[in-house]
């Protein structure tokens, strides 16, 4: 059975998607004007954050939040706050593509100062999917567990690289590393939404990814998401992935080391 704390956080995330996809429909009819589009997105984007702080605010009026467009807001409760992006996915949900979801990770903060994300929901209303995570208890969609690959061979793979355009300069250099994945026989993707990848690395629908460029808003629910369905989440160099590091691969486990290869030799 699904955890009050999860309700709660599924409960908030379904409403918004209400929202978002009725935002949605409209998208398509303002196509004519890309200036209109991105001030019509934008002020939902900011409703969906809205109504998410106020819904979990009323079951948990003293945790603090981590906005993406509202920033940090402090709460009572110091070792608790929610970790939430609205809408990942925006430039995807600007051009009408359906593909876009709702993240939210709730952080415990500990005495010594460390951190780490307890529960997860992120929600994908154009397809109903509701992913769900709570530490050491396992992941699911739509209330039944799931779990990553098991694919073992880069050239069996779907790999997810993530914020192409944006990584072009030393030392990650997103047209060779790109290049390289490619020639090892992969299918590679670039989708566009950081913790919908996470979340469908998490149900095996993709085997690895690999995002840089990216704000704790972006991971935050899809680590834990990751971590619970059996696969691994890690930077560059090995270390364990947190919510604050500007890069990470992920992986089903089988594929973590040929894909550090890659990434940092391009072989």
């Amino acid at each position: 059975m699904i955890s009050p704390l999860l309700n709660v956080m599924s409960a908030a995330a379904v409403k918004a998607g209400k929202g978002l996809l009725r935002d949605f429909g409209e998208v398509d009819q303002l196509q004519i004007s890309r200036k209109g589009t991105a001030n019509f997105v934008t002020q939902s984007d900011i409703r969906t954050e809205k109504l998410l702080q106020q819904e979990l605010k009323k079951a948990r009026p003293d945790y603090g939040f981590l906005l993406e467009e509202g920033g940090e807001i402090p709460g009572k409760d110091a070792t608790h706050r929610w970790i939430i992006d609205p809408l990942d996915g925006t430039t995807n949900f600007i051009h009408a593509i359906p593909y876009f979801c709702i993240s939210i990770g709730l952080e415990k903060r500990e005495a010594d100062g460390r951190s780490d994300i307890i529960a997860a929901v992120i929600f994908d209303p154009i397809h109903n999917d509701l992913f769900t995570a709570e530490k050491g208890k396992g992941a699911l969609l739509n209330g039944r567990r799931i779990g990553v690959s098991a694919r073992d061979k880069l050239e069996e793979a779907m790999l997810v690289l993530g914020n192409m355009r944006f990584s072009t300069a030393p030392p990650i250099d997103t047209l060779k590393i790109f290049t390289a994945m490619a020639k090892s026989g992969a299918i590679v993707r670039d989708f566009g939404a950081t913790a919908l990848d996470l979340a469908n690395l998490a149900a095996g629908r993709i085997d690895a990814c690999w995002h840089s460029v990216i704000q704790p808003w972006d991971i935050a629910a899809g680590l834990l998401l990751v971590r619970e369905a059996g696969g691994q989440i890690t930077t560059l160099d090995g270390e364990a992935g947190h919510a604050y590091a500007p890069a990470l691969l992920g992986s089903n486990r089988h594929l973590h080391l040929p894909m550090q290869k890659l990434l940092v030799k391009g072989e």
